[in-house]
């Protein structure tokens, strides 16, 4: 037998590295070693991060993509990387960086060089990038904000209780940098070109408001076709899609596709 695969679940924004607990106990149990790294400032309790948000502040994408890279450094072998959201677009940077043996973003931010904004993400983004003076700031969604950014295809009930477990204050910085990769910057650049990378598979929900299916699709078309690159749509589905009560549809999706493809 070969050693044990690791797989490093990378948080997005707004979300605290602990919602990914369930898929940890799910691929522990296929016979995976995981890790669930935190975002550099990230306080080791959803409760520690709501009273403690100025250490989450002024936190941009290079510095996030470093963290984890160092951690990665520290394994036997390129790991598997599962993020989801802005994590998505973080392990799309790894996996194109040869850090990672494969990887798969969950309804992932759009990386540098996809232009298509739609009507949604504007209004989903708007509480922070409507102000340019949250630069350096945090922001924590209302409950209002969360249901259409995250929750909208969710029951109010369910809404509220991954509201109240999960959600923390988020830096404002990466999201500025992906709104303004297009004319400048290039920390969410990722590099589609290389024919050396693992597998990727990029999902997408019906209903995603946060990041819509359109953007995982652009983001799939910048890569080299040489390589496995697959676009998964889950219907009905929105950007709750890696902590909502279906979450295991998607983890098991995964694992077939991880299987596929002898990761």
């Amino acid at each position: 037998m070969g050693s044990t695969k690791t797989i490093v679940f990378i948080h997005g924004l707004w979300m605290h590295t602990s919602s990914w607990q369930q898929w940890m106990y799910y691929f522990n149990e296929q016979g995976y070693k995981t890790l669930n790294p935190a975002w550099p400032g990230d306080s080791a309790t959803v409760a520690e991060c709501r009273s403690n948000p100025a250490s989450i502040a002024n936190r941009g994408v290079t510095e996030i993509v470093d963290s984890y890279a160092k951690i990665i450094a520290t394994l036997p072998e390129p790991p598997i990387v599962i993020g989801h959201s802005f994590g998505g677009l973080i392990a799309q940077i790894l996996l194109g960086q040869n850090l990672a043996s494969g990887c798969i973003a969950l309804n992932p931010a759009p990386l540098k060089g996809v232009w298509q904004l739609p009507l949604s993400v504007l209004k989903a983004s708007f509480p922070v990038l409507g102000n340019p003076f949250n630069f350096k700031k945090t922001n924590s969604l209302t409950f209002k904000q969360f249901c259409y950014g995250f929750a909208n295809a969710l029951p109010e009930k369910e809404a509220r209780e991954l509201y109240d477990k999960w959600t923390i204050p988020a830096p404002c910085k990466p999201l500025f940098q992906a709104a303004t990769a297009s004319f400048a910057g290039s920390e969410t650049k990722v590099n589609t070109k290389n024919t050396k990378r693992g597998p990727l598979l990029i999902t997408g929900g019906e209903k995603d408001n946060q990041a819509p299916p359109i953007l995982g699709k652009a983001s799939l078309k910048k890569y080299n076709s040489s390589v496995i690159s697959e676009f998964k749509l889950f219907e009905g589905r929105g950007h709750s899609i890696a902590i909502d009560n279906g979450w295991k549809e998607i983890a098991e999706y995964s694992l077939t596709w991880l299987k596929k493809n002898g990761l």
